[in-house]
């Protein structure tokens, strides 16, 4: 699974002022994270604002993304839920030809037990041959995927390659990496401590700051990945300020203010988020311009 190695992005869904998508902008985005060296592309995940989009939309975002990727990275899907027999049936009814993996998150909502969180990823797993990486980001679904859940499906499971581990808790993380099966991928969800993570035994991250400082990042990874350690801190402390405010306000509208000073897309989100505030538009901007100097 050397694929999923390094750094993967959770590409935005660029909208033009009337909300509409923008194609040209994606298209651009897409040939932004390919020219500065990101490993693979995540496709409708929570950053892509996927719950306000209409299902013909989605196939937009899709085709325009297959089509200016062009086979040149590998590509995951993001398709979950908190209705184990809807994902199933969205998984049955994706042609996931030009996919390489679905990144699952964790049913939210619910607030199932972790029996209970166990069994829909059984019952996915089992419907599906496609590749599955799992997501916990219990600060979105209101509950925590616990070790002893996750080591037991990747055991169980040859098609769950791997986890999106964002709950933010890097004893969490080092858990699962001590006890998983040697091919099992622990990956980032939080940028802030994907570094320690990967220097931990991490695979590496899907990032959500990467798409706008892909070069950067990139670099910090392999470095990581490569255990040149004073390195890769190097550029985590360049660029650390960026994470904190691209999360500052919500994701993704930081990361989408960040975007549009580097002229790739508007800062424009759907209801119920909201644009960056003047005032963190004005930090992001400090940022850029100290980056570039």
């Amino acid at each position: 699974m050397k694929k999923f190695f390094g750094t993967g992005v959770a590409l935005v869904t660029p909208f033009k002022n009337d909300l509409s998508i923008d194609v040209e902008a994606l298209e651009t985005l897409v040939k932004y994270q390919i020219d500065n060296g990101v490993d693979y592309l995540v496709v409708l995940g929570t950053t892509a604002e996927s719950a306000t989009l209409s299902k013909s939309e989605k196939e937009l975002v899709k085709e325009t993304i297959i089509k200016a990727n062009n086979n040149r990275l590998p590509l995951v899907i993001g398709i979950g839920g908190n209705n184990t027999l809807a994902v199933i049936e969205e998984i049955k009814n994706t042609d996931l030809i030009h996919f390489d993996a679905i990144l699952s998150v964790s049913p939210y909502y619910n607030k199932p037990t972790q029996e209970g969180i166990y069994q829909h990823f059984k019952a996915i797993a089992a419907s599906t041959d496609k590749k599955i990486i799992l997501y916990n980001v219990p600060g979105r679904t209101a509950k925590n995927m616990e070790p002893s859940v996750v080591l037991r499906l990747a055991k169980e499971f040859k098609n769950i390659i791997g986890i999106k581990e964002a709950a933010g808790d890097i004893v969490q993380a080092m858990k699962i990496i001590q006890h998983k099966p040697k091919d099992f991928l622990v990956i980032s969800g939080d940028d802030m401590i994907t570094l320690p993570m990967v220097l931990a035994g991490g695979a590496g991250v899907i990032s959500v700051i990467a798409q706008g400082l892909p070069k950067e990042f990139s670099n910090m990874m392999r470095l990581g990945l490569e255990r040149e350690v004073d390195e890769a801190f190097d550029i985590q402390y360049q660029i650390m300020d960026s994470i904190d405010f691209i999360f500052e306000e919500g994701n993704p509208a930081g990361i989408k203010a960040l975007l549009e000073k580097l002229g790739i897309c508007k800062n424009t989100v759907r209801l119920p988020l909201v644009p960056a505030t003047n005032e963190l538009n004005e930090k992001i901007k400090i940022f850029i311009n100290q980056l570039n100097s």
